[in-house]
């Protein structure tokens, strides 16, 4: 059997041991991972195997004209609370990940946003059972969601995703 190094999507998180996923760190690197997130001042604030969670700090930097939080600011939050809920749900196999790939989104924009924001997403648990039970390397069919509610939890905006995950498993040299 060959073995095969892993690139890609999961090496962004080099110190993870999938045999004791330590989350804070799945947190705190993806914290860190996406630039514009950080330019528009975004915090992912949870990850675990269940969900993301990730803020919108209140502010001007993140408004409109309207005085609303930008749907640009809110579709970053929501498309990093994604990406990290994949990881977090997905830590143990994130070493066979090659690249997470968003395919298409849809939004919809609820009430006004105003003032910090919160992201909350997840990923399909079924199809997610595909890529952690995967035994050969292989692309993937994989959806999520993000509710994002304000400090009154009024659910402000939800999105949807679709994404594409390749596998590369050690031993599989298609």
């Amino acid at each position: 059997m060959t073995t095969r190094e892993i690139a890609g999507f999961a090496s962004a998180y080099p110190e993870l041991d999938p045999a004791a996923v330590d989350y804070e760190y799945l947190r705190a690197v993806s914290h860190d991972l996406v630039p514009f997130g950080r330019h528009i001042g975004t915090a992912v604030t949870e990850v675990s195997a269940e969900r993301a969670v990730v803020e919108i700090p209140a502010g001007d930097t993140v408004g409109n004209h309207m005085g609303t939080v930008h749907a640009g600011a809110l579709f970053t939050a929501a498309d990093i609370g994604g990406a990290a809920a994949f990881v977090g749900a997905a830590a143990t196999r994130l070493h066979t990940v090659e690249r997470l790939v968003l395919r298409t989104a849809t939004a919809s924009y609820r009430k006004p946003a105003m003032g910090r924001i919160r992201a909350i997403a997840t990923v399909d648990l079924r199809e997610l059972a595909e890529v952690l039970t995967a035994t050969v390397s292989g692309r993937h069919e994989l959806s999520g969601k993000a509710s994002l509610l304000d400090d009154r939890d009024v659910l402000v905006a939800k999105f949807t995703f679709d994404y594409v995950c390749d596998l590369a498993i050690a031993g599989d040299d298609r």
